[in-house]
């Protein structure tokens, strides 16, 4: 039988190689949700790949797989803290890191619980952003997700 390389949405390990040679690509954003192809994804292009984090709910996880950062929707309405989860962990401090991972869970839930960037528009507007009306196809949250967007906002101090 042929070994199959790992697929993310489509995108082989061998196409990730590829890219990683390619003199204008430095870096890609993986929200795929497998911690396993992330692996794999490592393991092939080493370091001739950055890799970005695209789910707030894996930053530390896979900061610790090589990752040097995150493209997030949690650094909308959380800015600091995002950076500060981020900084401890390059700064050696995993326990913090994980912490402030586990502790915005209910947050990045939130911010997930609707198609993106739902959830977000509600957020930075409910903080008092001019982020504009929502266009179609999307339409305004369920009443039941804005609750808990605003549970959310106020048990971490950003809305009062």
């Amino acid at each position: 039988m042929m070994y199959r390389p790992a697929r993310a949405f489509g995108i082989t390990t061998e196409t990730y190689v590829k890219l990683a040679k390619h003199p204008n690509i430095v870096a890609v954003k993986e929200a795929n949700g497998d911690l396993s192809k992330i692996l794999r994804l490592r393991a092939a292009v080493g370091d001739d790949l950055v890799l970005y984090s695209g789910n707030d709910d894996q930053i530390v996880p896979i900061l610790s797989l090589g990752g040097q950062g995150v493209i997030s929707v949690l650094s909308n309405v959380a800015p600091q803290e995002t950076h500060d989860m981020c900084q401890a962990y390059f700064d050696g401090d995993t326990e913090k890191a994980m912490k402030m991972q586990i502790g915005y869970a209910d947050l990045i839930d939130a911010l997930f619980c609707e198609v993106n960037p739902i959830p977000v528009k509600v957020a930075m507007r409910k903080l008092g952003y001019a982020a504009g009306p929502l266009r179609m196809p999307l339409c305004e949250m369920e009443p039941e997700h804005e609750q808990q967007l605003e549970a959310a906002l106020r048990n971490h101090g950003l809305l009062k």
